[in-house]
């Protein structure tokens, strides 16, 4: 018996756990977009990434990329869950990234030596 009553008091705070971290993270936003924008050296190379992952439920559109040196990078659709990799030049300090949502996100470079 006592057994039984174990295993439900630990379903059963789990149970609450999980309604609690839903409740209080509350749903995923409409539009919203990861970014990672880094730059790495080593062995006599330096190459930028920059990384972006639609994390939101709906697709994002036109997106524009500028750094702050070379040509803008475009984008006409990022679908939920999408992730792309572009290779901006190795010079790149910082980068804007805008949308047709509304979607504007400015994101330095980190810096990574091997």
């Amino acid at each position: 018996m006592q057994k039984y009553l174990v295993t439900g008091a630990i379903g059963g705070g789990a149970a609450v756990a999980i309604v609690l971290i839903l409740t209080l993270h509350g749903p995923t936003s409409q539009y919203s977009l990861y970014v990672d924008a880094r730059t790495e050296s080593g062995d006599g190379t330096t190459d930028s990434h920059l990384t972006m992952i639609n994390t939101g439920t709906q697709p994002l559109t036109n997106l524009k990329m500028t750094y702050d040196v070379g040509k803008p990078d475009t984008i006409p659709v990022l679908n939920p869950g999408d992730r792309i990799i572009l290779s901006p030049p190795a010079t790149s300090h910082s980068v804007i990234i805008t949308d047709d949502q509304g979607l504007t996100v400015t994101k330095p470079f980190q810096q990574f030596n091997e």
